[in-house]
């Protein structure tokens, strides 16, 4: 419980309101995050593990900087996803094929792994939501979700592409479809929205994913062979844009209120 020497950054939520624009960000940030985690550790053959080191640590960097901050600043909360999507591709493709445990194997740990911070995260903070998050643990477990759910959709988008037989194309369609329900759920029904939430924000990382193996790989292989670096830039201009647009309606918002 927190009490009255609670710091005005453990009071302040700085996260985004969810809404249409969010989730439009956040399919760019974790294709982007697809894109460019492949640009590393393939095109310029850094590799899966030094490639792995080098996004943690820029996601730890981002992360350090997200919880010092006071207040929900876009630019910075977008580039702590964007590091936890390029992490999340190259964790992944370490688990499953340096490490050699396959899609399959590398899920199953990651699902676990999710599970037991969301789980961890009800039981000592009594709620999964993030409409209202104030404290530094509860922020803190909320990163940790992402990186793990960023880096268990990678998982899922290559299974889907590479293993079950779907392609690039179907893996995308199977996705997109599971999403276009959980958002009639959301209309249409009563089930638990932080429920629908967090299976959404799952679910937006292997559709991520396989948008990315789409834009990325050649014609011969299901693609549309715009490549990593030309895939990567064109997602990283419709991140910008959206980020700018969102900064810009949080100062004249916030100028309004103190006008």
């Amino acid at each position: 419980m927190d009490t009255g020497s609670t710091t005005a950054h453990q009071s302040t939520n700085k996260l985004p309101q969810i809404a249409v624009a969010f989730w439009i960000m956040k399919i760019a940030a974790t294709t982007l995050g697809e894109t460019a985690g492949d640009l590393l550790s393939m095109t310029v053959h850094v590799g899966y593990a030094v490639s792995s080191l080098i996004l943690i640590s820029a996601f730890v960097v981002s992360l350090v900087a997200q919880l010092a901050a006071t207040r929900y600043f876009p630019p910075l909360y977008w580039f702590v996803i964007l590091t936890t999507s390029t992490a999340g591709t190259t964790m992944s493709d370490y688990l499953d094929r340096t490490l050699g445990l396959g899609y399959a194997t590398g899920s199953s740990i990651l699902v676990a792994l999710l599970l037991a911070t969301l789980v961890f995260w009800r039981i000592s903070m009594g709620s999964l939501s993030v409409d209202d998050v104030r404290s530094r643990k509860a922020e803190l477990l909320y990163w940790i979700a992402i990186l793990f759910s960023n880096t268990l959709g990678t998982a899922l988008g290559d299974y889907l592409a590479d293993s079950s037989g779907l392609g690039f194309a179907g893996g995308a369609l199977l996705i997109g479809g599971l999403l276009a329900l959980i958002l009639a759920a959301n209309c249409l029904t009563r089930i638990s929205r932080v429920a629908l939430f967090w299976l959404a924000f799952v679910l937006t990382r292997p559709f991520g994913a396989t948008i990315g193996d789409v834009l990325t790989k050649p014609p011969d292989k299901g693609g549309i062979g715009l490549g990593t670096i030309g895939s990567s830039a064109i997602l990283l201009l419709v991140l910008a844009v959206f980020v700018a647009i969102e900064t810009l309606r949080r100062r004249v918002v916030r100028n309004m209120k103190t006008s």
